[in-house]
């Protein structure tokens, strides 16, 4: 997400230097391009005009400091109302009150609403070791009921059953019953999606809010309709009283306009977005690291909770005591780090948040790819146990047999075993004494001049 508006944006921030004061005169064409970059993200023409006006107001007549020039001044306020326009800080789920906190779900057909009750569940019992209850209401399509009954399965959270004879009310009170006498914590019940311009549909889900008291009415939402996310969750929000949004499918969003509509156009949060497919793909909301993305400069909170959630800890540790007592590091161990990357978003992911790689160029982009992570994964699954341990065996019969298992050319077997040497290299600098400081020497002599910003080279070959 934000791919293409922060590109336009620190283009645009670096022509403002060299002042000793920002002036209207000096900032008004920087202001133009600000206009421009947020027209292209698809952003809310409102939002827009409130955006620039409190950019301007802030910024003309400020004194440049010691320690900041004029194009640090000028971001900081860029940065700082982003935050403001998409909602200053994370808002978590309100659940303070007596079990079952009652979330209902609502949305258009389409927006991933039913895959977004079973990642919430999965947060909800793994990151706040809730014990969750989920149900649908969604009496039109069997499919969805079903649907729901599979999702909960597979994150291992409990499903409520219902069909299509019985009443929306009926079902849902029916769960509640049930979630108190087995001291459920949270109950999230998944509605019919529906259209805001119909109105019996949206009479229905009235009067299901009214019946059962939700804690929180989340709606969600699917970023890549840009304003128009905005303005449905609107129209919505004047029908029922939504207290927070699902921002879904944001990994397919090269824009962003949704993130930074939605609160301004309907006075809600963001409570969460979808970044993926996968069932684990949703994080929490947080203006201030979503703005430091905007403007290229990573997210490396959001980094650091990543890796204390996913990353294997014990399996992390041996690798380190395997490294320090000096067995070396072969390629199942290189398998491994490949499939932890994975599970942390992959290698785009991780470089999304950190700092100065929002706006890396498109080739090295393409360079560094999440295909070529499960390319290296199957040419290393293609290999013997004696080969992964061993893999100066690997000589030209066994690389044409590896190449035709993974489906590969010789080339990229090539390219791979060259890659993990120099790993095995750097690994080897760690065991010895002052090992992380010729890690990153290390490091620096594998990258071609220019540093991060060539990064196509180095590790993940040319």
């Amino acid at each position: 997400m934000f791919e293409n508006l922060t590109e336009r944006l620190t283009k645009t921030l670096k022509n403002i230097s060299g002042r000793g004061r920002l002036t209207e005169d000096n900032i008004k064409d920087t202001l133009r391009e600000v206009r421009m970059a947020l027209l292209e993200a698809d952003v809310a023409l409102p939002v827009i005009k409130a955006f620039i006006t409190q950019v301007k107001e802030r910024a003309i007549g400020q004194e440049t400091s010691k320690s900041l020039n004029p194009g640090q001044v000028f971001v900081k306020i860029v940065q700082s109302e982003l935050e403001i326009a998409m909602g200053e800080s994370n808002e978590a789920l309100d659940l303070k009150t007596a079990p079952p906190a009652v979330v209902l779900m609502a949305g258009l057909q389409g927006a991933g609403k039913t895959t977004s009750v079973a990642k919430l569940a999965k947060f909800l019992k793994e990151r706040e070791k809730k014990k969750v209850l989920v149900v649908s209401v969604d009496v039109y399509r069997p499919a969805a009921i079903k649907q729901l009954e599979t999702l909960a399965n597979e994150v291992d959270v409990e499903f409520f059953p219902s069909d299509i004879s019985q009443k929306p009310i009926d079902i849902a009170n029916a769960a509640i019953a049930h979630a108190k006498l087995n001291f459920v914590d949270v109950l999230i019940v998944d509605t019919a999606g529906r259209l805001h311009v119909d109105e019996a549909m949206m009479g229905e889900i009235q009067q299901l809010h009214k019946a059962i008291n939700p804690v929180e009415t989340l709606f969600t939402v699917d970023a890549m309709t840009g304003q128009d996310a905005a303005n449905t969750a609107k129209a919505f929000n004047e029908a029922l009283p939504i207290t927070g949004i699902i921002l879904t499918k944001t990994d397919g969003d090269a824009r962003g306009g949704a993130a930074l509509s939605i609160r301004h156009i309907t006075g809600k949060p963001i409570k969460f977005l979808g970044v993926g497919e996968k069932i684990e793909a949703l994080e929490p909301f947080h203006p201030d690291r979503v703005a430091s993305r905007i403007l290229g400069m990573g997210d490396v909170l959001s980094l650091i909770e990543e890796v204390e959630q996913k990353v294997d800890r014990k399996q992390a540790e041996k690798l380190a005591r395997k490294v320090k007592s000096g067995k070396g590091f072969d390629l199942e161990d290189f398998r491994d780090q490949l499939v932890q990357m994975k599970s942390m978003g992959g290698m785009m992911g991780l470089m999304d948040k950190l700092p100065g790689m929002g706006n890396m160029s498109a080739q090295i982009k393409d360079q560094v790819n999440d295909k070529m992570t499960n390319q290296m994964e199957a040419i290393i699954n293609s290999m013997t146990k004696g080969e992964r341990i061993r893999p100066d065996i690997i000589k030209g019969s066994r690389k044409r047999r590896i190449a035709a298992g993974s489906g590969t050319q010789i080339q990229d077997v090539n390219r791979l075993l060259k890659q993990f040497m120099q790993m095995q290299k750097m690994m080897k600098k760690m065991s010895g004494k002052g090992g992380m400081q010729k890690m990153m020497r290390g490091m620096k002599g594998m990258m071609p001049p220019g540093g991060m910003g060539g990064m196509g080279g180095g590790m993940f070959g040319r």
